[in-house]
């Protein structure tokens, strides 16, 4: 079933709540203070039961002007608007203010209600109908039929009922396979329960049981509980009214303004691209670094808009700009904005949000322009490509890449899709886990690391090829290591080999010169003769006074695991290297635990090379330290056993 909002705008004492009680059975002012004086402070809360069966949520808003504020963090949620005019008083300041901001907010469809009309003549009834049309001319409200009610007698009230029913028929749905997202509009405690929040959710379904986050503090919580338009619920979908039970948090760390949305789904930020238009009707021009009032989804906050391309923006005009936050904020992509002067606050204009987590831009600069009038109007994939770019080698999954992009994860896949198919990104899968690529990146990025590894290669020819923990940490230092391999294996990179830990060019390889391959099995053969007492490589270069760059011929033994070095003077053949691993690991099976003295004893070896070796057991979790023993370490297991 569609989920709807209907929300209530107007000036103060024009009757909104009143008709909603006539609409709802309901009194939305809940404040003792609001009771007394007679006009609302606060947002109004109350379920909706239509003629034709559904239930829809009211958000009543205040229409003074002192509470200006709480109108904004309402009318975020609407999806309807009933335009509330007292008959007896025609339109008034905030009439036209409510209006302003309901166009900023980008509603599309609403129901003009006069009410009072029990107070005046006919005559009047038609020149505050003229009146109203006026007020409207241009608006989205400009062809909406105008209801003449009185809550009090409750003529009328039939018809509009009938009329908001049918209204919402042809209303979008909301969002509701997006990512979960919930500004919250109101905070207090339930004895027994803990803090509780309220707001219109806007995207997504939530449940009980959820883990969720709230922005911009990043404080994760569960969801213990759900109540949707006053009814306890597992779940709650986009366009409900929704009240969560959090656990975990205190009324302290949650206030209005936060966002209650999926963990990782969301990046807090204080500097904000957007594209701003200033109301016509603006007594003044917006100039560079304004300080001014930003108000997005229910939260107000102070900032400073930066200009990027013009010098100021006169009334009537829009423009691309930053806000510069006095707080962190966080929004998507497409949400909507109103702006207020600083003091005194009054509404001057609004805008769409372009890039949620900006960069700080210089003014002018006309590559970033460019950028931004990109992200503004290019379709998905465009945007798409755009966050692969801003990633470079960060290997992205499509939540992230819709995070980056602002649109939905629906809308991302298939972006990635037309992407794959023009051999724009490439893709692959770790884990069951599914990350993209854009390939222009990795090219350009792999050219450069293939241009290292000829060089490498020329300076060290008997060396089998670089470390690839070396090349990661040069060319890919976003990619981990655990991904490294994989990424390595696309087609792209089809000119590099990766063997164990090293990584060489395909063409590339080990040539030893007779001289070269005559040490090499002088070497090999001194080190076997003592397998566990081996002589330093030094003592056996000055024992054959080899006439070669030694050095770089044990290098090269070493980087074909030919030989395995545990200590800076200690090299092992990679045969005894082996037998020792799997002695030791018998010999913990069968004892629960090895000494260094027993090591000693089992090798027919010394201290000297004891320590060492189980030192670099230890570094390569086949052992673990246990006092002055040894146990197993979890690497263990992925030593074949002796055969």
């Amino acid at each position: 079933m569609k989920h709807i909002i209907i929300g209530t705008a107007g000036h103060v004492d024009h009757g909104k709540t009143t008709l909603i009680q006539a609409l709802t059975g309901r009194d939305t002012d809940r404040l003792r203070e609001e009771k007394e004086r007679g006009i609302s402070i606060e947002l109004g809360f109350a379920p909706f039961d239509l003629p034709g069966g559904r239930r829809a949520g009211v958000v009543d808003v205040p229409g003074h002007e002192r509470f200006i504020k709480h109108m904004l963090a309402g009318v975020g949620g609407f999806d309807l608007v009933l335009l509330v005019v007292a008959a007896d008083e025609g339109v008034m300041p905030q009439t036209k203010e409510h209006l302003d901001i309901l166009v900023l907010s980008g509603l599309k469809k609403g129901l003009v209600v006069l009410t009072k009309t029990d107070l005046v003549e006919q005559d009047w009834l038609e020149l505050v109908r003229e009146d109203v049309r006026s007020a409207v001319a241009g608006t989205f409200l400009e062809q909406a039929p105008i209801y003449c009610v009185s809550a009090t007698t409750k003529q009328g009230i039939p018809e509009l009922l009938e009329a908001i029913d049918k209204a919402t028929d042809d209303l979008p749905e909301r969002e509701a396979g997006g990512p979960f997202r919930l500004p919250v509009d109101r905070v207090f405690t339930i004895a027994g329960f803990g803090t509780v929040v309220t707001g219109t959710l806007i995207s997504g379904t939530v449940s009980a049981g959820d883990r969720v986050m709230i922005y911009p503090r990043e404080l994760e919580a569960r969801i213990r509980q759900i109540e949707v338009h006053d009814q306890k619920a597992d779940t709650a979908q986009a366009g409900q009214r929704v009240a969560l039970n959090l656990a975990g948090l205190g009324t302290e760390d949650v206030e209005r303004g936060a966002v209650v949305a999926a963990v990782g789904s969301l990046v807090p930020a204080t500097s904000i691209d957007a594209r701003l238009l200033i109301l016509s009707q603006s007594p003044n021009p917006v100039q560079h670094r304004q300080r001014l009032r930003l108000h997005a989804g229910t939260a107000e906050i102070l900032g400073r808009v930066h200009l990027l391309e013009d010098a100021d923006i006169l009334p009537g005009e829009s423009a691309l700009v930053q806000f510069r936050l006095e707080q962190k904020v966080a929004l998507r992509r497409g949400d909507r904005f109103v702006i207020r002067t600083y003091s005194p606050a009054a509404t001057i204009g609004g805008g769409i949000v372009i890039d949620p987590a900006a960069p700080r831009h210089k003014r002018f600069d006309q590559k970033v322009l460019a950028e931004l009038w990109q992200k503004e109007k290019g379709a998905p994939e465009d945007l798409v490509a755009q966050a692969l770019a801003a990633a470079k080698m960060t290997l992205q999954t499509p939540t992230q890449l819709a995070r980056a992009a602002g649109i939905s994860e629906e809308q991302t896949k298939a972006a990635l899709a037309k992407l794959q198919a023009a051999g724009v990104v490439d893709l692959l899968t770790i884990e069951d886990n599914t990350y993209y690529l854009q390939l222009d990146t990795f090219r350009k990025t792999l050219a450069e690391a293939e241009t290292a590894l000829a060089a490498y290669h020329e300076r060290y020819p008997l060396r089998i090829g670089a470390p690839l923990e070396e090349l990661r940490a040069r060319f890919f230092p976003q990619v981990s290591s655990r991904m490294l391999v994989p990424l390595l294996t696309l087609p792209p990179a089809a000119a590099l080999v990766i063997e164990g830990d090293r990584v060489r060019l395909s063409d590339h390889e080990v040539r030893l010169s007779n001289e070269q391959k005559q040490a090499a099995h002088i070497i090999l053969q001194e080190l076997a003769a003592q397998p566990y007492s081996p002589p330093a490589p030094g003592d056996i270069v000055a024992q054959h006074k080899f006439r070669l760059d030694v050095k770089e011929l044990i290098a090269s033994l070493l980087a074909s695991n030919q030989l395995v070095q545990i200590a800076d003077d200690i090299i092992l053949t990679a045969d005894a290297y082996k037998q020792a691993q799997q002695q030791v690991i018998a010999y913990i099976k069968a004892n629960k635990s090895i000494t260094v003295a027993e090591l000693r004893d089992l090798l027919a070896t010394s201290r000297r090379y004891a320590v060492p070796l189980l030192e670099h057991l230890d570094a390569k979790r086949i052992t673990r330290r246990a006092g002055d023993k040894r146990i197993l370490g979890p690497a263990a297991d992925t030593v074949p056993p002796r055969a």
